[in-house]
């Protein structure tokens, strides 16, 4: 274990503000800095604690979340997505008329490895990236971008990233009584609460896999598990370099045992933040939105405030952590929203982004473990935001865009999307959707999101396994046309 870094937090200096409504649907931003002042809070207890000194700063970020409308998923409010099934037909009857009046294939080549490609390891001064570019069959325009690990098209090889995990502990002070469905407001009350993936949790899971922290890291995020894609076996391996050889499966050909996208995990000790009560809230009645209840509590943290302090003081505060590695920072039944108190913006339960100055560029991803059963699909189901369901979704788009960069034809109305978006974002378009459970050595049954392959944002022919554009063929054909 590494050092322990506790951090308390009491006035908000400098935040990075991330336009909230484009930000939740799925909009990548460049962030701007601005000031902004919060109330001052009761100073907290600090005679166990290791403070740091380090002024808050705020650098150049760039993030993408996953995002569910909280009131929507319960039933609450008209949901604003369509279904997968919906998307997918409407998608493979646009993609039929489009692919036949425009160009006939997808042609890309790869451009190579850029900085930090030093063999199997992922050691350099960067993450192991490739770029390739790409004529797309949907809209005949090229686009060029950067993905982790080794090019399919050219050399496959194996490749493994350092990857750390870190236990968020977010003590907040306020507490949810009710809210408004008009503003979506809640009305709160003081209180203490504490979420931390570190402590076993006998409510929401169940002896012995009671530890989040701990089946996250026996999950098959970070373990090998045997995954065969309607019928073709892909190989035991974790599920981001499963997806990926599945991705890039008629790319590969007879390399496909060759390619390797492979995290290596290694847990820190974690970090403590006290929340500000003007930041943070905690809803602990499980009946907080009628029926169904849900396994409270559920935490609510600004995702300004949050993400501020992680990329300007907590970030550059663990010298475990540099740009050739991937953290991912851990939180146990919390979501992120701005403000916190307003349901209208909830909730973000995930997200990954880079930061930097510019350089050198610093990826990351903070992503919810969730056994609080308060999400769920347009089917009522909650398997696609339950445990690791998240985490994939998160972990296997900072794979394909880990710079929150890589542009695609417009695509959209699908999963968590409303309206349209034009990035490689492999998540997004199956938001809530799952691939069959995996259940693992510890007998926990973990839940996977299916993801959308490379072909279905550039167009046919496919790349993927089975002549699919999705893991698990959600979607047969690609995006169609260019969404407007």
């Amino acid at each position: 274990m590494k050092r322990k870094l506790f951090l308390h937090f009491l006035v908000c200096t400098t935040a990075v503000f991330c336009a909230v409504a484009p930000l939740t649907w799925g909009q990548e931003q460049n962030s701007a800095e601005s000031k902004a002042s919060a109330p001052a809070t009761s100073t907290p207890d600090t005679s166990a604690a290791k403070t740091s000194s380090k002024e808050s700063t705020a650098p150049v970020t760039r993030t993408h979340p996953l995002f569910v409308d909280i009131l929507a998923s319960r039933g609450l409010k008209p949901r604003l997505t369509t279904t997968p099934a919906d998307a997918a037909k409407r998608l493979r009857s646009s993609a039929s008329s489009t692919n036949a009046a425009g160009p006939t294939g997808l042609s890309v080549e790869s451009e190579g490895p850029v900085a930090g490609d030093n063999g199997d390891r992922g050691t350099g001064q960067t993450l192991p990236l490739f770029t390739f570019r790409v004529t797309s069959s949907r809209d005949g325009n090229q686009y060029s971008g950067a993905m982790v690990g080794d090019s399919p098209f050219k050399d496959p090889g194996t490749t493994r990233v350092p990857t750390k995990i870190v236990p968020v502990i977010l003590k907040l002070q306020t507490i949810g009584t009710s809210f408004d469905p008009s503003t979506g407001l809640i009305a709160t009350e003081p209180g203490n609460t504490t979420f931390d993936p570190n402590r076993p949790d006998n409510v929401c899971l169940s002896a012995p896999n009671n530890v989040p922290t701990t089946l996250v890291r026996q999950s098959p995020i970070f373990n090998p598990a045997h995954f065969v894609f309607g019928g073709t076996d892909v190989g035991t391996t974790e599920y981001n370099d499963a997806f990926q050889r599945a991705n890039f499966w008629n790319v590969l050909g007879k390399e496909r045992n060759e390619f390797h996208v492979l995290l290596d995990p290694e847990i820190l000790d974690p970090i403590v933040l006290e929340v500000p009560a003007v930041y943070g809230v905690a809803l602990t009645n499980p009946d907080f939105f009628g029926p169904p209840p849900f396994c409270a509590p559920l935490g609510i943290v600004d995702i300004n405030w949050f993400d501020t302090h992680l990329t300007g003081t907590v970030i550059p505060s663990l010298g475990e952590v540099d740009p050739t590695n991937f953290p991912v920072f851990l939180v146990y039944n919390v979501v992120w929203a701005s403000p916190a108190n307003n349901l209208f913006t909830c909730c973000i339960l995930g997200y990954h982004g880079t930061t930097g100055f510019p350089i050198p560029t610093q990826t990351y991803s903070p992503a919810g473990f969730d056994s609080t059963g308060a999400f769920t699909n347009s089917s009522g189901d909650p398997s696609g935001f339950s445990d690791t369901a998240i985490l994939s979704h998160e972990v296997d788009e900072w794979m394909d865009d880990p710079m929150v960069s890589n542009p695609t034809p417009p695509w959209g109305n699908t999963g968590q999307v409303v309206g349209c978006q034009a990035n490689l974002e492999v998540g997004d378009p199956l938001t809530g959707t799952t691939v069959p459970a995996v259940t693992m050595p510890n007998g926990y049954t973990y839940h996977l999101q299916e993801l959308a392959f490379f072909s279905w944002f550039f167009g046919a022919p496919p790349t993927g396994v089975n002549g699919w554009f999705s893991d698990n063929g959600t979607f047969v054909t690609d995006a169609g046309a260019p969404c407007h």
